[in-house]
């Protein structure tokens, strides 16, 4: 608390003094009295506001750092100062110190603006660092932690709007009516329950993700729009979380689920003096249950449901969303199959019979029409020719799956594009997928050389519409760095059954990719036969929910290269039959869950000589240097919001012994790292080193010069990490260093003058960072990213470093990429 009340009262003070020495410098240094006045009309009405940023810390006794914005004021007080005392004849230090009063009034502009647009009653470090209290993954914008009550990623979910409306993906077209018919069901008063059903691809939540984009709705419930996807196994826990946490409410442990509903109903009742309207996309059949536990007796509270299926007990309130007429079709139609300026050379009479046959399905249109985009009349002809009759979902409408079969017949095999989709099915629908997952598993299976070489295999699927890759945060130099911790992929149900379905048309034994669900005991019957047959699959993947008992039974998978475990559960065995998967290259265990799971059964990955590559997500992982723990074939280890503060210490064998081919290290979210362990640093073989947005971090350990062999090391978002030990200089093969947003490292090491490899340097966010003078000696460093107030000592650096190229990043406080975690 006091660290919090002294950093208040200094930015209180130090701003009114900052602004009394503009006004008096104003008067008296002519030479610069146009720069001073403009920062004395900015900083005037923003007084009040710091004053509020002080008062709010006392209020709510917490350690809210402000020493950032406090560091800027006294710079800008000594640069003020200074600007005084220059004469008229020094005419020829005016450029400097202009450029240094633009630096400073962009500076204190940034973080004024930021105060303004988030409500005045938000500390500044909240609003830019508890970012990183969305879920997974998020990723990536946060910047500071801000409180935490132990619950993991129920932190991680709990500031900045997990409830908020998507907008819609591109333009949309053709639903012109359907809004106007839905607005008005909407807005008619009795009305407490609305369902929009129909199959799917037919645009339901695209249908509901615009008319949320209406003034009228926007105007009538404000910011009392919330929006949840159910999808096909709900977990009442998770949206309750959601919920409460859109509004930043705490959210306690609850003795039962009738606990949290009545906990949610009492805020809702808070935010009632403004309507509420609550959407929850995508129900399926059995789940009726949550519309009517949410169902609360509220004044103008509204419950949207959107759900491929119909739901008899709501048939009075359910709106059908019929198939596009002819003419919406086809505009629809035609904005996805030929180029805006361009000329279309089809027949009409083909393009015609070609629109006809999708039957006015929003998905199909958008997906055909993008797969003959560019395409010759011949390829136009033959899916004319193909054209089916009827409408209705994938696995029950031979003409549908027909078309959506066609589109990937595009799909070049001999590069590998169809499996690389068919594999897409692997993961839970409505689920954010990492595009580091596909990553690591096709780089294996499909013997790739680079980790770039599977991303232009994702790319190329977004390119032809079977994806939405999503980018949180657009950053050119990590991308060319082949680092995608920003990219996810997200697919449209009935693409992700159609790869399903394609992969399931031989017999099981026979299957390339096995995809299972399993509920309580409800097992395929093929996995119960007496005398099963081993599966010749080379990717296995097995998603299991809370029901699940873990009685896994016995299978044999011996061609299995790929073992993808998708769960939800606080403790997860896993499952015995693993040990005989002797070809076993690649393992992915996510946790859903809350909280990190407790995985038993760890031993048995010790039992995978093959192993290449393994990432856990949400589980609590054990020493990695303990004498059984042995994997002489891996590669790579990915641990994301994992609680790893026992992995990396010293055990009875050092960490090069058990993994003596490990070249890459990448550690995300993993918010109880404090220390990294000595045991890591025995790994002298590792080439990439990531630790990122692991917000209690305070430092390396000085051994991390033992790792010669060191090429990337990549500390993004590490807040609290104070400084990089000297010992750094020892990593002579280092080419790229990234410390952006490490906002407590005030100073350089001296010996970063010793990595004489180091071609390229990130430090946007390091503002308040010094550069020691040795940095003159890296003489092979090209480029720099940073913001424009490291730029300016980087300018001053470039005779010495001729080859040096300085990027400045601009800060994007642009939060609409938020609307994706849902």
């Amino acid at each position: 608390m006091a660290a919090g009340l002294i950093g208040g009262a200094a930015l209180g003070a130090g701003f009114g003094e900052l602004l009394r020495v503009i006004v008096e410098a104003s008067k008296t240094a002519a030479m610069f009295r146009d720069n001073l006045e403009e920062l004395a009309s900015m900083l005037s009405p923003i007084e009040p506001v710091i004053k509020e940023i002080q008062s709010f810390n006392k209020a709510f006794d917490k350690e809210y750092e402000t020493e950032q914005l406090v560091e800027i004021v006294k710079r800008g007080k000594k640069l003020v100062t200074k600007c005084c005392k220059i004469r008229r004849w020094d005419i020829i230090k005016k450029p400097y110190y202009s450029h240094k009063l633009l630096g400073l009034k962009k500076s204190l502009e940034r973080f004024c603006q930021i105060v303004m647009q988030t409500h005045q009653a938000r500390d500044i470090k909240e609003v830019l660092f508890e970012t990183k209290e969305i879920s997974v993954g998020i990723r990536k914008l946060s910047l500071k932690e801000g409180s935490s009550n132990g619950n993991g990623i129920c932190n991680q979910v709990a500031v900045m709007g997990p409830c908020r409306v998507p907008e819609p993906r591109g333009k949309v077209l053709g639903f012109d009516e359907p809004l106007k018919e839905l607005k008005v069901k909407l807005l008619k008063d009795g009305v407490s329950v609305i369902i929009v059903s129909a199959p799917g691809g037919s645009g339901k939540t695209t249908l509901v993700k615009q008319l949320c984009q209406d003034e009228e709705v926007k105007g009538k419930y404000e910011d009392n729009i919330f929006y949840v996807s159910v999808s096909k196994t709900p977990n009442m826990e998770l949206i309750l979380q959601k919920l409460l946490q859109a509004k930043d409410y705490a959210v306690p442990e609850f003795q039962n689920e009738e606990d949290g509903l009545n906990y949610l109903e009492q805020k809702f009742r808070q935010l009632a003096i403004i309507p509420i309207l609550l959407i929850l996309d995508d129900v399926w059949p059995g789940y009726e249950f949550l519309v009517h536990n949410l169902k609360f007796e509220l004044p103008d509270y509204k419950i949207l449901v959107t759900s491929r299926f119909a739901f008899p007990r709501f048939d009075d309130c359910t709106y059908c969303l019929n198939p596009l007429n002819d003419d919406n079709a086809m505009t629809l139609f035609r904005h996805n199959a030929f180029l805006q300026n361009g000329k279309p050379c089809i027949p009409e009479d083909i393009v015609n019979k070609v629109m006809k046959s999708c039957k006015g399905l929003p998905l199909a249109l958008e997906v055909v029409g993008r797969s003959l985009c560019g395409q010759p009349v011949a390829m136009w002809l033959k899916q004319a020719k193909q054209h089916s009759k009827g409408l209705s979902i994938l696995h029950s409408n031979t003409d549908l799956l027909a078309y959506l079969q066609s589109t990937l017949d595009t799909l070049d095999d001999e590069a590998g594009i169809k499996d690389c989709y068919l594999d897409l099915g692997s993961f839970p629908e409505d689920h954010q997928t990492p595009a580091t997952a596909l990553i690591d598993m096709w780089v294996e299976q499909y013997k790739l050389d680079e980790d770039c070489d599977a991303f232009i295999k994702l790319h190329e699927l977004s390119i032809r519409n079977l994806v939405n890759l999503v980018v949180m945060r657009k950053d050119d130099a990590s991308e060319a760095d082949s680092f995608y911790n920003d990219h996810f992929v997200m697919q449209h149900d009935l693409l992700r059954e159609l790869a399903i379905y394609q992969s399931s048309f031989d017999p099981i034994e026979k299957r390339r990719r096995i995809i299972v669900e399993l509920s309580r005991n409800n097992f395929p019957n093929w996995w119960s036969e007496e005398k099963q047959q081993p599966l010749g699959a080379h990717l296995l993947s097995i998603s299991t929910d809370e029901t699940f008992s873990y009685n896994w039974g016995y299978i044999q998978a011996p061609e299995v290269e790929v073992l993808v475990l998708n769960f939800r559960a606080k403790n997860y065995v896993l499952p015995v039959f693993m040990e005989k998967m002797d070809k076993l290259k690649v393992l992915i265990a996510m946790n859903d869950s809350i909280y990190p799971a407790e995985v038993s059964n760890f031993q048995l990955l010790y039992s995978l000589s093959n192993l290449r590559r393994f990432r856990l997500e949400k589980v609590s992982v054990p020493s990695f240097s303990t004498s059984s723990f042995q994997l002489k074939n891996l590669r790579k280890i990915s641990l994301v919001m994992c609680n790893i503060s026992q992995a990396f210490e010293k055990g009875t064998n050092k960490m090069s012994d058990n993994f003596p081919n490990l070249l890459e290290i990448d550690i995300d979210y993993c918010d109880d790292l404090m220390e990294l362990g000595e045991g890591l640093c025995d790994v002298v073989q590792l080439m990439k080193l990531s630790i990122t947005n692991c917000h209690k971090l305070r430092a390396l350990p000085e051994g991390i010069g033992k790792l010669v062999n060191l090429e990337v090391l990549r500390l993004t978002s590490c807040t609290d990490l104070m400084s990089l030990p000297e010992t750094i200089g020892s990593l002579s093969q280092l080419t790229i260093l990234d410390i952006s947003d490490c906002l407590s490292i005030k100073n350089l090491p001296t010996r970063i003058g010793e990595l004489h490899n180091l071609a390229k340097l990130c430090m946007r966010g390091c503002s308040s960072c010094n550069l020691p003078s040795t940095i003159t000696k890296l003489q092979h460093l090209k480029d720099v990213i940073c913001d424009e107030e490291t730029a300016y000592q980087w300018e001053f650096l470039k005779s010495y470093l001729t080859n040096l190229k300085v990027t400045v990043h601009e800060q994007d406080i642009n939060l609409n990429w938020l609307q994706i975690f849902v």
